[in-house]
């Protein structure tokens, strides 16, 4: 595995993330079914990497989109606005009236208690970005020299929306290798996103073709089975029990099947009740296993943990930190993530290191 390489010349965005972006309604700690308010928020796997990274970790990021231009459209880019995230890459796309062509995705979402499992209903058939075709992008602008970021993120749920979204992400992919920006990838697998369009078979045709594009590949255990068709061994289907000897195998055979990937992370999690899960992460990196044990946290609203695990893997890849750091950066926002509601991170950097050093958690006053 060769080493990962950042950019060092001055690059308008220090990360920019192609992917959808939803209006999230979230019944507090109620049902879907038996509501009579929601509270809404801005998410979608990709952008909550981006949104993480600014509002935590300061750095200067932005989404590459397309909303329906009405007033739900407008909604959710004033929600971006609020994050920090650069907007200027959005496309807005004419409205018909009542969503027949072109419409905004929600995504309803119950954050889960005890035993009872956290649950998501989305509603995102005709969507904006879905249509999008390759040139859509005008990717060597967005790349050259009077812009440029550091970083490309995408991942699998973008390339699911339809099949020219994954066209448009191979097209991405390649425009960021020809400017020397690296591409992380999350599997981000979605069985409700396949099942209409071919399952877990066409989810492997598709990923992994754009994984050959790819330098820094996320997923967890069922992700790599679902989307790249390598499985983890001697696991149970609940993962009680997560030998950790068979993840790093897991991703040992990933790295042998992808050699063009630099870094391969999962995170690893168990859990034990929808409020109490055991929470770590394992990478790979020039063949070097790094390892952050699980220990259990308590959790608010698991949505986007894993994203903001990202998130904190690339603060740290960004920054030049070591591999150890990086990783333990990502575990730790991941979990700071989860103990508010919502998709994206409300943690700070501060927090963030706090936790890495395993700070109490006392009353700060």
């Amino acid at each position: 595995m060769d080493q990962l390489s950042i950019p060092q010349q001055n690059r308008r965005w220090d990360c920019l993330s192609l992917g959808e972006v939803m209006l999230r309604l979230d019944p507090g700690d109620g049902r879907i079914h038996t509501a009579r308010h929601f509270t809404v928020w801005e998410g979608g796997g990709e952008y909550n990497v981006a949104r993480g990274l600014r509002r935590c970790f300061g750095l200067r990021t932005a989404v590459a989109t397309a909303l329906a231009e009405n007033p739900v459209g407008r909604l959710v880019e004033d929600l971006i606005l609020q994050g920090g995230v650069d907007t200027t890459l959005i496309q807005w796309i004419p409205y018909d009236g009542v969503g027949r062509t072109v419409r905004n995705g929600l995504n309803f979402t119950e954050r889960g208690f005890g035993i009872r499992a956290a649950a998501g209903c989305s509603d995102r058939g005709h969507t904006a970005i879905s249509q999008v075709k390759p040139g859509d992008f005008d990717w060597a602008s967005i790349f050259g020299s009077k812009n440029g970021t550091k970083f490309l993120h995408t991942g699998g749920i973008f390339a699911a929306l339809s099949p020219s979204t994954a066209e448009v992400a191979a097209e991405a992919m390649d425009a960021a290798q020809a400017a020397g920006t690296p591409i992380s990838y999350d599997l981000n697998f979605r069985d409700s996103l396949w099942k209409s369009i071919g399952g877990k078979i066409k989810a492997q045709e598709v990923n992994r073709e754009l994984v050959r594009k790819v330098d820094v590949l996320l997923g967890n255990e069922e992700d790599f089975s679902a989307m790249l068709g390598v499985h983890l061994k001697g696991v149970s289907e609940d993962f009680v029990e997560l030998p950790i000897a068979a993840y790093e195998q897991m991703l040992r055979d990933v790295a042998a099947a992808y050699l063009n990937l630099k870094l391969v992370a999962t995170t690893l999690r168990t859990a034990h009740t929808a409020t109490r899960n055991a929470w770590g992460a394992i990478a790979l990196y020039q063949d070097k296993i790094v390892h952050v044990p699980q220990r259990d946290i308590e959790i608010y609203d698991r949505v986007g943990g894993g994203d903001s695990f990202a998130s904190g893997l690339i603060y740290g890849l960004l920054a030049g930190k070591p591999i150890e750091y990086a990783v333990q950066c990502g575990v730790a926002h991941g979990a700071l993530a989860m103990t508010t509601p919502g998709d994206t991170s409300m943690a700070t950097l501060a927090e963030v290191e706090r936790a890495m050093k395993g700070g109490s958690a006392r009353i700060a006053r």
